[in-house]
């Protein structure tokens, strides 16, 4: 049975979610379409930018993403914080980014004098509009609506653009955030249209790599500190950009079809601090969307989520015990 978008998100086992969403057409969100010969490639870039400058309006921010060619994936960070921290006056000036308001709150941003009904009016909206820059929901919402629009005026066509509503998975610890991060940045490789990291277009490893040779241009994805500033409150990705490029190269080549693929002894040490079983690594890194559909971690972290979200049963027990050793 489908769940209600608020039994699958909470705020208090976890900031970090990986989102899907899949075109409901044969026509391609993105690439070559062999049936009418038309190309869709720009699709992509249509996503990338709308995708950071949500994360510019909302308070949550990019980890990861790989857009396909009828599909794509992206790690999320929601900040409640950073949003409480917003005025009234910054809420209301960054949700008319988006949305046209209302005709009551467009006299107060010209600084129309209001009484006093009026200005407890203003201060709902705001409220509302606050939650909602916190809201994974309407971030995918303002994300899918904008695409389908514009990919149903260039299509000359009208009509459900996507599946239905995104996918999402809750990422528990540090260990599920990893093995999705990587899942997703290895899904053209995987998909065969890239051979390597640095060649897989419109995906955060792409352009993680290419801010490594640019340091000078700012990055636009939450920022990799190091585990050994976890405890400390610098907001960011407990792991080195290092460890994790070396991570990404290596699995890409192990899971790969035309190679079968084997554990060497040289591994990088991210996954033995992170004490996650490194045979099982290729295949939870394969097939993640399939093992955790909807929430990812460790055993433990799984059964405490399951509990707080009033669930008696959540399918990749079995996997998270395996994959992520305890």
């Amino acid at each position: 049975m489908t769940l209600a978008r608020k039994e699958l998100i909470s705020l208090t086992d976890t900031r970090y979610y990986h989102c899907i969403a899949r075109c409901v057409r044969r026509a391609f969100l993105c690439g070559h379409d062999e049936f009418s010969g038309r190309s869709f490639e720009h699709r992509r870039q249509w996503i990338v930018d709308r995708l950071f400058l949500l994360s510019e309006i909302f308070a949550i921010d990019v980890v990861a993403y790989a857009v396909m060619s009828n599909h794509y994936h992206v790690v999320l960070k929601v900040n409640p914080d950073r949003v409480n921290q917003w005025s009234m006056d910054e809420v209301i000036e960054r949700w008319c980014r988006l949305f046209g308001g209302n005709p009551l709150v467009a006299r107060y941003r010209q600084g129309e004098k209001l009484d006093v009904g009026s200005q407890l009016r203003v201060a709902e909206y705001a409220s509302e509009w606050r939650e909602r820059l916190k809201s994974i929901s309407w971030f995918m919402r303002c994300l899918n609506e904008h695409i389908a629009r514009k990919a149903n005026e260039e299509d000359e066509c009208k009509g459900r653009f996507w599946e239905g509503r995104f996918k999402s998975q809750a990422l528990l610890d540090d260990a599920a955030l990893l093995t999705c991060m990587v899942y997703v940045d290895l899904n053209p490789i995987r998909a065969g249209i890239a051979k390597l990291p640095e060649t897989s277009d419109y995906t955060s490893i792409q352009e993680r790599i290419d801010h490594l040779s640019s340091p000078n241009r700012i990055s636009r994805l939450v920022e990799m500190i190091g585990h050994e500033r976890q405890d400390s409150h610098q907001e960011g990705v407990h792991f080195h950009i290092q460890d994790y490029l070396v991570l990404v190269d290596w699995t890409g080549r192990a899971i790969r079809e035309d190679k079968r693929g084997a554990v060497p002894d040289y591994f990088p040490p991210i996954l033995r601090r992170l004490n996650i079983d490194q045979n099982e690594w290729r295949d939870g890194v394969r097939f993640f969307e399939h093992r955790f559909p909807r929430l990812a971690g460790r055993l433990e972290k799984m059964e405490l989520a399951i509990s707080q979200l009033g669930q008696k049963w959540c399918h990749g027990r079995r996997h998270a015990w395996r994959l992520f050793a305890t």
